[in-house]
């Protein structure tokens, strides 16, 4: 793939919130997962973990968490994905809970272009209670879940929306 391919490839991928009730292949789910695997970490500590929700009724209720936005509990799986500190703070003490959070961000955004790739559609879910979230998923103290990352055969918008231009974000040497 050229630069070129790659670039229009991020060019059709959006954000979706109406999705078809096709579960997903547990293919399709290894496919998005796997993407993940290849994000760069902190010191390769690797640290984040993935929560995959099939269940209906979790679904439901980590809509409820996610201040009601319906298509956490319309698409067939969601992946939370979450920062493991302890992995990252063994290595790095304080410095490690950032370096947590930066990795689990990254491998979620992994998994979001791995399921463009395998022609799923996504929606990452930032606007949520994680006290909630980890209750419903009886998460362990020391992690933290970030992403509800909401993923199936969605309906994609007529169009991309607009972006700002690049050089609104684009600083050299100094701001």
């Amino acid at each position: 793939m050229d630069s070129s391919e790659f670039l229009g490839f991020l060019r059709t991928r959006s954000s979706v919130r109406e999705f078809s009730d096709v579960e997903l292949t547990s293919e399709e789910i290894t496919t998005v997962v796997r993407a993940a695997e290849r994000a760069p970490s902190a010191g390769n500590r690797e640290a984040w973990d993935v929560v995959i929700v099939t269940d209906e009724g979790i679904r439901e209720d980590l809509s409820d968490a996610a201040f009601q936005q319906e298509h956490l509990m319309q698409a067939p799986c969601v992946f939370v994905v979450c920062a493991n500190y302890v992995r990252s703070m063994s290595q790095y003490g304080e410095r490690g809970i950032l370096y947590a959070v930066q990795d689990a961000t990254i491998a979620a955004t992994y998994m979001m272009l791995g399921a463009h790739a395998a022609g799923l559609q996504t929606c990452w879910t930032g606007a949520f209670d994680e006290e909630g979230v980890a209750e419903i998923l009886a998460l362990p103290q020391h992690i933290r879940p970030l992403v509800l990352l909401a993923t199936g055969k969605g309906h994609l918008p007529p169009s991309n929306a607009g972006r700002m231009p690049i050089g609104e974000h684009v600083h050299e040497n100094i701001w």
